[in-house]
């Protein structure tokens, strides 16, 4: 006896699809609905009664992707989304990727089998992101993925604010650690920065001078970076580093205390996002504030309206000055 597995196989379609076609849900695409109804027919499949009647219900659960929950920013935008959906009764299934666009695709069609009410991804790779041949609601979140509607921060606006602060606070020997290159949000924010600084440096009439080092977006990256933008003379290494994350600021914090340079006397550092983490270390790390909220009630939002009405939205950053950050050594504030 054929199963709605064999039926999915045939028509080339999602466990998920073909429920919801038997389910009789108007929101299936004509094209996908006639490949299901033709295998449907094909295999002479006859649907369990019990399993008819659950299809009947309507889905109350939402899928989030991301790269990695141990990662501070992800589990707040968990916690976040999270939040919004349980205020319109919605429950959360949540998976991991690991950063592996490969494995991010199986979670993916995992998901899509459980026919959710629609999913938000924080993608592993935008450059591999590829159309999902599914009417099930697809939203981006942080990050972009193929032709799907996103919502996130203006990286490079946002990015740009870090490098003014660090011209402002006279600084001028100055080191950028990027996040990986596979992700546009690292490519966003490396460009935001420069942009920044060149045009502050217009308005302040100086030329920084600025060294660029690129690895991920995690503490242990921050510390190896580190140890190559401090690894030189007092007068050859930065006074200022400007990150791609909070975990790669700490993480460069981390290698300034073990090489007894004082933050902020003789460094600055700036991070982005604005984790928990940030605020607990000492001295508090400056960095850049991400509207985490908004952007998972608007996500939540965008899947609830079918992904119909869906449009990419972006969210301006905010800069928290901390204690990490002073003037260059030898200028007061």
């Amino acid at each position: 006896m054929a199963t709605i597995k064999d039926v999915a196989t045939l028509a080339g379609v999602s466990v998920g699809t073909v429920s919801r076609v038997l389910a009789k849900n108007d929101t299936v695409k004509p094209k996908l609905l006639a490949k299901v109804e033709a295998a449907v027919k094909e295999l002479r499949y006859k649907p369990n009664a019990a399993a008819r009647a659950l299809r009947k219900n309507k889905p109350d659960i939402v899928g989030l992707i991301v790269p990695d929950i141990t990662n501070p920013f992800f589990s707040q935008l968990a916690k976040h989304v999270e939040m919004a959906a349980a205020a319109k009764g919605l429950s959360v299934m949540l998976a991991n990727t690991h950063d592996d666009p490969q494995y991010e695709k199986q979670q993916i069609e995992t998901l899509l089998d459980r026919s959710p009410l629609g999913i938000l991804i924080v993608s592993a790779s935008e450059d591999q992101a590829e159309n999902l041949d599914t009417d099930i609601p697809i939203v981006a979140i942080d990050r972009t993925y193929a032709d799907y509607p996103s919502i996130a921060t203006d990286h490079e606006e946002s990015a740009e604010l870090a490098a003014r602060h660090l011209l402002e606070l006279g600084h001028r020997r100055i080191g950028y650690a990027a996040g990986p290159q596979g992700t546009q949000v690292a490519r966003s924010r490396e460009s935001g920065f420069l942009s920044g600084l060149k045009k502050a440096s217009k308005e302040f009439n100086i030329v920084p001078e600025i060294n660029i080092l690129r690895g991920a977006f995690d503490f242990e990256s921050g510390e190896e970076l580190g140890r190559i933008f401090l690894g030189g003379s007092e007068a050859d290494r930065p006074t200022a580093i400007a990150t791609a994350s909070d975990q790669q600021a700490i993480g460069i914090l981390r290698t300034a205390r073990d090489l007894r340079i004082d933050v902020p006397g003789a460094l600055t550092i700036v991070g982005f996002d604005d984790t928990p983490l940030a605020a607990l270390v000492t001295p508090r790390i400056t960095t850049i504030k991400q509207s985490i909220s908004k952007m998972a009630n608007a996500a939540i939002d965008a899947i609830m309206q079918s992904g119909d009405k869906a449009t990419d939205i972006r969210y301006p950053g905010q800069l928290i000055i901390r204690g990490s950050s002073g003037p260059v050594p030898g200028r007061q504030k």
